[in-house]
């Protein structure tokens, strides 16, 4: 199971927890790096998950399909709470959310399927990975300078913390962006990620027309784009040109499409 995934989300959601008392009312209202966040929008961002989480809603047909805008949309529901409002829910919705994927870890539903809208389908146990991504890049990436707006200082990332965020982002890969970004892998591709989080594997393309890419464990290609695994979070999600952290040995012609399209969300 990703028990390894609820140790990096705990540790993650620790450090948040850590920051959140140094930040004042003028920095909450900071732009973050995520594109039309301020930095507490980022927190009613992690809220919103952790409240869906521990009380789902019923299925709403008239909310956006698109996973980015339906965060979007969360995120503009509470626009007009206090700060403290928005940290109260975090910090009462975020150890119920962590206390269910601890239990998610246990068979015989550890290995469920759980459709995630949007974003694909996963078993049960690898949505604490999926915490341990979002905590991690939005505090990060988005809240901590030099990327975001926040002029604190957090430890080292480890590779504890980096690596089951990077395992959630290769499960998604081949299924976010369904035929978009199939399209764009006509040959194997290696992605070569050193540092915390390091790993290499192997992107396969599509062996049918309704098939999907395939993520192997390996190098398998002449053609590999190599980057650090905390760069790797960074473009991947395209918050920073994938160009300017990546490179490309063998067929840079090959690489570029999927480079181009990939945006892990």
């Amino acid at each position: 199971m990703t028990r390894a995934g609820l140790a990096a989300a705990r540790s993650s959601t620790a450090q948040l927890a850590e920051i959140v008392p140094q930040v004042d009312d003028g920095q909450w209202e900071l732009p973050s790096a995520c594109a039309g966040w301020r930095v507490i929008d980022v927190v009613a961002h992690l809220a919103a998950l952790a409240s869906e989480a521990v009380d789902p809603p019923p299925p709403d047909p008239s909310l956006p399909k698109n996973r980015e805008r339906y965060h979007d949309l969360r995120v503009d529901e509470p626009r007009g709470r206090s700060h403290t409002e928005v940290l109260d829910e975090w910090r009462h919705s975020t150890p119920r959310q962590l206390d269910l994927l601890e239990a998610a870890q246990e068979p015989p539903r550890a290995d469920e399927p759980v459709e995630v809208p949007g974003l694909g389908t996963y078993p049960r146990h690898l949505l604490a990975n999926t915490m341990a991504f979002n905590v991690f890049c939005h505090l990060r990436d988005d809240m901590l300078a030099p990327g975001g707006p926040l002029p604190l200082t957090l430890p080292e990332p480890t590779d504890d913390q980096v690596a089951p965020a990077i395992g959630f982002m290769l499960a998604g890969l081949p299924q976010m962006q369904g035929p978009e970004l199939t399209a764009a892998v006509s040959q194997p591709l290696v992605l070569d990620l050193t540092g915390p989080g390091a790993t290499t594997v192997t992107i396969l393309p599509a062996t049918g027309p309704d098939g999907d890419l395939t993520v192997a464990p390996g190098a398998d290609a002449t053609t590999q784009a190599h980057s650090t695994a905390l760069d790797f979070i960074a473009w991947a999600t395209t918050r920073n040109p994938w160009r300017d952290h990546c490179h490309i040995t063998g067929d840079i012609s090959a690489a570029t499409p999927f480079l181009d399209r990939l945006n892990i969300i």
